[in-house]
Formats: C-alpha cells, structure tokens, sequence
C-alpha cells in the first residue's frame, strides 16, 4: 500500500514494482504474482464446486458432477468481476454480512459442543507441524493482490484503504480462531487422516463437521457459510488479477477490454478446476511457497526502495527498517518451511 500509493490509481504490481526494483525483481514478483493468483483461482474453483456438489446433494439429493459444479461456480463468478469493482465490493459487503451471520448461527451449536481433550490432545508433539503449516497461514490472509484495487476504487484514500486492510485482518483472523476451535474441538485428530484421504476439500471437511451434530439445520447454516466464504475469498483474489492483467496488457476499460481481461484471468484456472477438482489442498500450500516472493519480500523491498526515491507523502508503514527486516525474515522461512516439507525434512501428520 506505502509503495503502491505513489503511482496513480489503477497502477498494479507490473509498474511499480518495475519502476522501484527493477526488470528482473519486476519480471520474478509477476511470475510470483500471476502463479499464485491462478493457483489461488483455481483452489478456490476446486473448494467452491466441491461445496457446491456437497450442498446440492445435501439439500435436494441431486448428486451433481464436481465437474459441472466448479464450472458453474467460475462463470457465475467471473460475470461479477467482469460487471466490475464497484459491484464486486457490494457483493462482497452482502458475503460479509451473511457470513457473520450464518457463521455465528452455524458454529455456535459446535461450539457448544468442543471437547477440551479434542483441541488439546497431544500436547506438545503437534507444535513441531506449524512449520508445515506456515505457508498456509500465508494464503490465509493473502489479499495482497487486492491493494491496487482498493487504490483504485477508493482513489488513493489513505484512511479508507487503511481500515479496510486492519478490520479485513481482524475479522479473518476471529473466523479463523473460532472455526479452528469448533473444527478442532469437535473432530478428533485421527478422523483428519480419513478427511486427507477422501480428497481433504472443504466439502469433506464440512461433511465430517456435519456428523457431529443431529441438527439439519445447523448442518445447511454451515453448508450457506461455507459457500459464503469460498465465494468471497475467490472475488477477492479474482479482482487483484483481473487488475493485474487488465494493468499487464494495457485493456482498455470498456466491456470489450474488460472481457479480454476476463478470459485471460478465469479461463486456464477454471479448465484446470475441471479436470483436477480436488487439488484445493496442494493448490494452498504450494500459492504458498510462491507467496514468500510477491507477498512479504517484494512488498518489503518496494516500500524500502519507494521511501528513498519518492519519500512517503501519503503514507508510511510503521516499524521502520526493522519491520522490513522482520518481514523479509518471515518470507525466507516460509519458503524453508515449503521446501522442507516437499522433501520430507519435515514431519507430516
């Protein structure tokens, strides 16, 4: 936000990163960029038909093909971020609300029900796979590609884009402990490896969070959440690389420029969406990886390089140089963590 702030609004990563650091770190951070946002597309292309093949058989028996499911999630989708940014903040305002609503009323029967021994059991001999985790901690909060939107939509607003990002952050970060409490507490910990073996998709974690309880209703509020937030986080990553492509390719905006930019954003993850549905897991951990480069390094780099050619007119992240440091640290670690677990350094569970 502190680099991308000096360039005009509807300026994305390829030009300021390009004009801060350089061709070749420009040229690395778009690689970065566009696989981890295609990855991303695709992930929650594969999450999103997976619950909505689950909701379709959950609520009217209709055994729909994961197939067709994940095909029409993408294209009903891809229309909203083609309709534009404006109506995709409205949408995702409506998403937000329904989640909080449907996540309270779904989660608190669960948690209700958490068993201590559940969250608990083990102890110690869990903490040693956070290191496997981390790269997906990072795509947890991976709305880094969605800055220069905000930029743009709210044209340059420090105050608004500011508190967009802070309350985004905490509100995720809430969901995230509750839903970790509720699943955690109420699936012990050797049921993960039968949910890992039948495809480890949102649609198995949900079903087996659906036999816990005898509740139907509680079960369809979880399924309505579920689909909420699949659908939201995808608009959200979709819209940073429709921009992205749109600022790439110089597309005009205009209906004709903006389904240029549509095509090239939805059309290689939903075909793979189709022809690999349940790599939602793989696809997560390995945006990851990528995630170490366009979403901690380059960032830390950008905003150090803009203070010294531009100063900070507009803005500047506190902390300093440390900060910078500290987050440059944190992305080297989560590509350590990546690569150990690719090649079994590290424990899986």
């Amino acid at each position: 936000m502190e680099a991308n702030l000096n360039y005009l609004p509807g300026s994305s990563f390829d030009t300021f990163v390009g004009d801060l650091l350089g061709p070749r770190w420009n040229l690395l951070n778009n690689i970065s960029l566009c696989f981890i946002l295609y990855v991303l597309t695709y992930a929650y292309i594969s999450g999103g038909g997976s619950i909505v093949a689950h909701t379709l058989k959950g609520a009217f028996g209709f055994n729909a093909p994961i197939m067709l499911s994940g095909m029409l999630f993408s294209i009903g989708l891809a229309f909203c971020v083609w309709y534009g940014t404006a109506f995709v903040g409205r949408l995702s305002a409506v998403l937000v609300a329904g989640m909080c609503i449907s996540f309270l009323f779904s989660v608190q029967g669960y948690v209700l029900h958490v068993e201590i021994k559940n969250i608990f059991s083990g102890k110690s001999e869990y903490l040693i796979y956070t290191l496997v985790a981390i790269p997906y901690f990072m795509t947890s909060f991976g709305y880094h590609g969605c800055v220069p939107s905000l930029i743009k939509y709210y044209s340059s607003d420090v105050r608004i884009i500011k508190r967009c990002l802070l309350f985004g952050s905490v509100l995720t970060l809430s969901f995230y402990i509750i839903w970790l409490v509720a699943t955690l507490g109420n699936i012990p910990r050797e049921e993960f490896t039968e949910i890992n073996v039948s495809g480890g998709n949102i649609g198995n974690l949900v079903d087996a969070l659906r036999s816990k309880t005898d509740s139907k209703h509680l079960a369809n509020t979880l399924a309505i959440f579920a689909n909420m937030a699949v659908v939201s986080s995808f608009l959200g990553v979709t819209l940073g690389l429709f921009d992205f492509i749109a600022d790439k390719f110089k597309f005009l905006d205009n209906p004709f420029g903006r389904l240029k930019a549509a095509v090239v954003t939805f059309l290689p993850p939903t075909l793979a969406g189709i022809f690999f549905p349940n790599g939602f897991l793989h696809a997560i951990g390995l945006a990851g990886m990528f995630a170490c480069i366009f979403g901690s390094i380059v960032p830390a780099l950008a905003a150090k390089h803009s203070r010294l050619k531009y100063g900070s007119p507009k803005y500047q992240v506190w902390g300093g140089n440390s900060l910078i440091t500290i987050i440059i640290c944190y992305g080297t670690l989560q590509f350590a963590c990546y690569v150990g677990a690719a090649f079994d350094f590290l424990p899986k569970f």
